[in-house]
């Protein structure tokens, strides 16, 4: 059986951490369409133009580009035994168009981390990245040289305190409808993501060995929005 994994939860809440791990100990392809768009901005392509400033503003990429840059990777071969996504879904839009690419597939496993706003504003606003490896540091200080390669640490646009307060808003507008488009599947569960990594590391690594015994058959992954 194949291990279709999805990680929810608001900026900040960690599903980025969670993930790389999760994928690596299932040796299954971690795809995060957050990593995707960045590396579009930086490459100057027509997709990274028109998502730069959207992303900057704490908006969301149009649900049209997202779910064709999804389809076109979940088609490759290396998907064909699962994956761990993050980043996606997030309407229900890209929800339902998910549903439909893992019709003949095993059922969609989804993890929702969860976090207070408060702390989660406190994470972000602290977050620091390495402007040479993309290291991401959560209480780095700007200037201050990368532990991994020595290169500087630097804010990205949307981790600033009113971008983030922003970005806040729309996951609470656009996202977190899902948590109701899922929470009736017997492959969904919730993690509590205000707990030290290593245990929510724990948790999620036991949730996914949980759900998998209770997944069903291909064909349950589709259902309506609420």
């Amino acid at each position: 059986m194949g291990c279709n994994i999805v990680m929810l939860g608001p900026p900040g809440a960690g599903k980025g951490t969670q993930a790389g791990p999760l994928a690596g100990s299932r040796n299954l392809p971690r795809i995060s369409t957050g990593d995707i768009l960045r590396e579009a901005v930086q490459s100057k392509t027509e997709l990274g133009r028109t998502a730069e400033v959207t992303i900057a503003r704490g908006e969301l990429v149009s649900d049209e580009v997202v779910i064709g840059m999804v389809r076109e990777r979940l088609a490759r071969e290396d998907t064909q035994a699962g994956f761990v996504l993050d980043g996606f879904p997030r309407t229900i839009t890209q929800a339902e168009a998910l549903d439909v690419m893992l019709a003949d597939r095993a059922s969609l496993i989804v993890l929702k981390i969860t976090v207070p706003a408060e702390e989660l504003l406190r994470r972000l606003s602290a977050r620091r990245v390495c402007g040479q490896c993309s290291a991401i540091f959560g209480d780095g200080v700007a200037g201050s040289p990368c532990a991994q390669c020595g290169g500087p640490l630097v804010q990205r646009n949307d981790d600033r305190e009113s971008v983030v307060r922003e970005r806040l808003e729309v996951y609470a507008r656009d996202t977190e409808p899902l948590t109701n488009y899922y929470r009736e599947r017997q492959t969904f569960a919730e993690i509590d993501g205000a707990q030290p990594t290593n245990i929510v590391r724990r948790s999620v690594e036991a949730a996914v060995g949980r759900l998998q015994g209770a997944a069903r058959r291909p064909a349950a992954n589709v259902g309506a929005s609420e």
